[in-house]
């Protein structure tokens, strides 16, 4: 078998395609959770305190002027960006507690499933077990 077709037979394999999909939609999820983050939640934080844009919190670290935009700082030098750090953190945080609260459900489905019954037993069978029993006799 050539590598072209073992690559076709793998990547065609129902894990893989399950895989891809997972990625590709995981990306537009992340992207909604970043909207969520930038969008949504840092304002209201950002709010809290003082009404800044939180991303542009940042310590100068050359001196810069202190009222200058986090663009502007690093322009000038080196900055400690903390504010977009801990965008990013809180960002992950959220991400991570749907996908664990998705994960959470999933179990929660999986063991609420009743387990399967057990197949019926053919005709066959139960007359050859009659006819053992009226042997035993």
């Amino acid at each position: 078998m050539g590598m072209m077709q073992e690559f076709k037979a793998f990547a065609v394999k129902g894990n893989v395609v399950d895989l891809a999909v997972a990625v590709i939609i995981g990306g537009a999820f992340g992207k909604i959770v970043d909207s969520l983050v930038q969008d949504i939640i840092m304002p209201v934080v950002g709010k809290i305190f003082g009404g800044l844009d939180f991303s542009n919190y940042y310590l100068p670290l050359n001196n810069q002027d202190i009222s200058l935009t986090l663009v502007e700082a690093k322009k000038l030098g080196a900055v400690f960006a903390y504010g977009s750090f801990i965008t990013i953190l809180i960002n992950f945080l959220i991400l991570a507690f749907i996908i664990f609260q998705m994960v959470r459900m999933l179990s929660k489905l999986k063991r609420s499933e009743p387990p399967a019954e057990a197949p019926a037993t053919p005709e066959e069978v139960v007359l050859l077990r009659e006819i053992r029993d009226a042997l035993k006799k």
